[in-house]
């Protein structure tokens, strides 16, 4: 019986040792899983940062673009050069129409002939949408302006304006810039004269 009772014993003291064996490994197995989703967890905090920033990225964005051209329509083109970064491929689609223009000349003549171009403007930026993937944005406005151009009297100038922004270097460089003056709408029968060019040559006003 003695014999017996002891390998009885020793069979359980082995199942008891595998078992605990296996207790063991399936432990160390969930040890390794949470510290797989702990890392996991680790990495998409250290990567979300740039989505968590995208709102106030744009934010900043429209409010450069405020100041920008707050000091454009008051005849300082200097500052709005300063601030406004331009980039080496940009358009600009002018709201008195005519050919693309291709590029930005940063050169202090233009710069000059620019801010006189504007005087005592007021400017205030209405925004409609802003779009933003990435490094690229493109804010949808209307800019209310009251201000002198090109020597007129002081009028308001609401335009209608779409900008896209390339974001180089870390910073946000205007792209394209697309502007018109028909935030009050025209009839149909003036669009048409606009598109056959009556309007642009029977005008004596040159811009």
């Amino acid at each position: 019986m003695n014999r017996i009772q002891h390998h009885h014993e020793f069979v359980s003291l082995a199942s008891l040792q595998y078992q605990g064996q296996i207790i063991a490994i399936n432990r160390m197995e969930q040890l390794k899983m949470t510290r797989r989703e702990i890392l996991a967890g680790a990495a998409a905090v250290a990567a979300s940062p740039r989505h968590a920033t995208a709102s106030e990225s744009t934010a900043d964005l429209v409010a450069m673009s405020s100041r920008a051209n707050t000091a454009l329509m008051k005849g300082d083109a200097v500052t709005y050069a300063a601030i406004m970064k331009h980039s080496c491929d940009f358009t600009l689609m002018q709201p008195f129409g005519g050919k693309v223009v291709h590029g930005f000349d940063p050169s202090p003549d233009h710069v000059a002939s620019l801010g006189a171009f504007f005087k005592n403007g007021d400017y205030k930026q209405e925004v409609i949408q802003v779009i933003s993937s990435g490094d690229v944005a493109v804010l949808v406005t209307i800019e209310r302006q009251s201000v002198e151009v090109g020597g007129l009297a002081k009028q308001e100038w609401p335009l209608r304006v779409t900008l896209a922004f390339l974001r180089e270097g870390g910073e946000w460089h205007l792209a394209h810039r697309h502007a018109d003056p028909l935030v009050h709408g025209i009839p149909v029968e003036h669009a048409a004269a606009l598109a056959r060019g009556d309007i642009g040559r029977q005008s004596s006003i040159k811009p």
